[in-house]
């Protein structure tokens, strides 16, 4: 499941991930809010939580993800990834140099700091 934060400046798109995220998930929620803010904006913020509830990502989740983030490759300006999973934070290191945009690494505790820094 994935909910979509609200205390964010409006080119800031942030979501918390829990239990098992799904490729119905993206398409349900991610995915319309990310093409509305592009619509709205040339380039885009995204805050990813996915906190000590996230449980999984299913093979459709990791899909689509891939598929937005490809979509819309030069237009992510930063991505704050927050999560204590040792793949996902092994991954994003791994595979963030793909991503023509500032992508960094947060653990839950950092949350605050995910959140400033994705936000200036």
């Amino acid at each position: 499941m994935v909910e979509r934060m609200t205390d964010l400046p409006d080119d800031v798109l942030g979501f918390t991930a829990s239990g098992e995220l799904t490729g119905e998930d993206y398409k349900e929620t991610l995915v319309p809010a990310v093409e509305k803010l592009f619509d709205e904006h040339e380039k885009v913020r995204l805050l990813y939580v996915l906190g000590p509830e996230f449980t999984k990502a299913s093979c459709g989740a990791m899909f689509e993800d891939s598929r937005l983030g490809f979509k819309h490759l030069r237009g992510w300006e930063k991505v704050a990834i927050v999560s204590d999973v040792e793949w996902i934070r092994h991954s994003i290191q791994v595979f963030g140099w793909m991503i023509p945009s500032k992508v960094k690494t947060f653990h839950n505790t950092e949350l605050d700091q995910a959140k400033e820094w994705v936000s200036s």
